[in-house]
């Protein structure tokens, strides 16, 4: 009798033992794809496009997750540092640089190659076009050129020492045009024609900016005009392309000198225009020229130092000259800064909002105190509300006058989330643990709920759920009913301190491709029709615009890799009704698949490290995750 209980009991063991590891497995689940990558993955960065680029001890690697096999592999160049390679902002291209760069032929050898991460395609190479020097390589949008100065090794010896210009198609993968900027061959004393800026890519010429002055060329590279600043380090022009304007910063870095000329290659001021600082905005506007500039004491704490600040000016553009007599005061960096019909509204980081006219006159009654770090300005039907780390208020766009009868204040938060409930009129804002309804119509506030997360995490993404109120976090996320109710607080306790960087969320994804795009412009990346036209003020909570603009952007940029992106940001995210989440598992650590509507988990996936290396594209829905030192695993986190 003993005897039959022991095996029974052994095959219940047997049984339940059979069943947890049957569990187990449904919990680690088969990658729908699995990437041996040959070498040490070092890096891994999710593009705009959605394409994961892996970069290895031998090269580069591009992971689409809907195919099996890599989308490119880049030897070519070996291993590169993350300062050899650079992502376009809001473009499918990698530029790759190899060599430090030298105005000299012969001293060093310099390498660039551009891919095109979606196609896979390398669409330029140095080395198969025969360019023994790269001094500049620019990516040209949304005219899709690129544009390369350097030496070429082809022809005579010496067209093999003059420095030479090409522009080639990015879409077709075909040179357009070249030309030398010096003559092959001149005698006479050797000039400086190395490359000193962003060149500038117009309807009718390009203008290359050189040590030498402006060198303007049709677009089949015969000679047009030349102009003798020098210096230039980016351009722009207005809409007719008939006035240019250069920006050359001075060699200690602290000021910038503002140049017009005119297609014709004529200086059109008398004398250039000086601002302190690096401009950081220029807007052209019939009124006049709007110029941001910010200085920096570069860390010194001297009383004599320039103070980390911005200067905002108006100048003629017949002129140049100042036409405020009184420039606003900031004191501190210009955050936000937004074009309007009767003037130009901006926002200070270390506090403060103003607004003034054209003429240089004050819009506001007075200038309007706010907390640090201005998160929020936006439009809205009552007037324009702004949300800071500390207050949140509604002001008259014509008059600064308040709007709330008081500003919103609590304590300095981390973070602050905020949405708008439409059936009920009213503004929620979620601060350091605190949930605020604000009326729209009347700005009375009330403590509408309380949300403690775990961790002293604090909400930083808030919406509008079927008339209920979603927040989340990191590790937490909560549902509120339209009372401020809790149906659901639930909380996924972190793993520690993970080897790895997340992707920011699908919403916010389409935020950072307008701020990689604002990002390229302030850097003078380019500077010839930059997206999106002057600074407007955005309508509040209206992420799925901005979702639909880049989307539009792409598209009539007209190759078939652009056609991709586009098609990306038309298609709902991924996170819509669910959150990712990695945290601790029964089985380890793993990433959890979590529906907003009830809070319970729908998927997960045990990653086994306790400090696990992935990345996760939540507008697309798929998880990365480095399964050992060269094999990269992909899970679809649709299903």
């Amino acid at each position: 009798m003993k005897t039959k209980t022991f095996k029974l009991q052994k095959l219940l063991i047997v049984i339940f033992v059979a069943i947890v590891t049957s569990i187990s497995a449904q919990k680690a689940e088969t990658p729908d794809n699995t990437y041996n990558l040959g070498a040490t993955i070092n890096e891994m960065t999710l593009t705009v496009g959605g394409i994961l680029v892996v970069a290895t001890n031998d090269g580069l690697v591009g992971i689409d997750p809907k195919q099996s096999a890599p989308v490119f592999t880049f030897n070519n160049f070996g291993k590169l540092s993350p300062e050899e390679t650079e992502f376009i902002p809001a473009s499918p291209y990698i530029v790759v640089s190899q060599g430090v760069g030298s105005k000299f032929a012969g001293i060093a050898k310099t390498k660039r190659a551009v891919l095109d991460y979606i196609t896979g395609k390398v669409i330029f190479n140095s080395e198969t076009d025969n360019w023994n020097q790269i001094y500049t390589c620019n990516i040209v949008l949304p005219q899709n050129k690129l544009i390369v100065s350097g030496i070429q090794k082809e022809g005579d010896k010496f067209e093999k020492m003059t420095p030479k210009v090409a522009v080639y198609d990015l879409a077709t993968q075909t040179l357009d045009y070249s030309f030398f900027l010096d003559k092959p061959g001149r005698v006479g004393i050797a000039k400086d024609f190395s490359v000193t800026g962003v060149p500038l890519l117009l309807k009718s010429m390009l203008i290359i900016p050189t040590a030498q002055g402006l060198i303007a060329k049709s677009h089949k590279g015969d000679d047009l005009w030349e102009c003798k600043i020098k210096g230039i380090n980016w351009m722009t022009s207005d809409i007719s392309e008939t006035e240019i304007y250069g920006f050359e910063t001075t060699t200690n870095g602290k000021n910038t000198r503002i140049h017009k000329i005119s297609n014709k290659g004529i200086e059109l001021w008398k004398d250039d225009r000086k601002v302190q600082g690096n401009v950081s905005n220029f807007q052209i506007l019939p009124q006049g020229i709007a110029v941001v500039s910010d200085k920096s004491s570069g860390g010194s704490t001297s009383v004599f130092a320039t103070k980390n600040e911005s200067e905002i000016a108006f100048l003629s553009a017949s002129t140049g000259e100042d036409l405020w007599d009184k420039a606003p005061k900031t004191k501190g960096w210009v955050q936000h800064f937004y074009v309007q019909e009767d003037g130009i509204l901006f926002g200070i980081q270390q506090g403060g909002i103003n607004k003034i006219s054209f003429e240089g006159k004050t819009l506001f009654k007075k200038p309007l105190k706010t907390g640090e770090n201005i998160m929020v300005m936006a439009e809205s039907p009552q007037g324009l509300i702004y949300i800071t780390s500390e207050d949140a208020n509604i002001v008259d766009l014509k008059t600064g006058d308040q709007v709330w009868n008081k500003p919103l204040k609590y304590k300095n938060s981390a973070a602050v989330a905020s949405t708008f409930d439409r059936a009920k009129n009213r503004y929620l804002i979620a601060a350091d643990g605190d949930v605020y309804a604000i009326d729209a119509q009347t700005g009375d506030a009330t403590d509408f709920s309380k949300v403690k997360f775990d961790e002293k995490e604090v909400a930083n993404t808030m919406e509008m759920r079927n008339g209920n109120i979603f927040l989340s976090a990191s590790q937490n996320l909560a549902l509120l009913d339209n009372e401020g109710k809790q149906i659901y607080n639930e909380y996924y306790k972190s793993p520690g301190q993970s080897g790895f960087i997340k992707v920011l969320s699908g919403v916010m994804a389409v935020a950072s491709t307008g701020l990689s795009m604002a990002m390229a412009a302030k850097a003078g990346a380019n500077k010839t029709n930059v997206y999106g036209g002057l600074n407007d003020l955005s309508s509040y909570n209206e992420y799925g615009k901005e979702a639909a603009r880049a989307s539009k952007m792409f598209a009539e940029i007209g190759s078939a890799a652009f056609d991709v992106m586009s098609k990306r940001f038309k298609a709902t995210a991924a996170t819509e009704n669910a959150q990712f989440i990695l945290t601790k598992l029964d089985d380890g650590v793993g990433l959890v698949k979590v529906d907003k509507e009830s809070g319970k988990i729908a998927k997960e996936i045990v990653l086994k490290d306790k400090k696990p290396e992935y990345q996760v594209d939540e507008f697309g829905g798929v998880l990365y995750y480095k399964a050992d030192k060269s094999t990269l695993n992909a899970y679809d986190l649709n299903k």
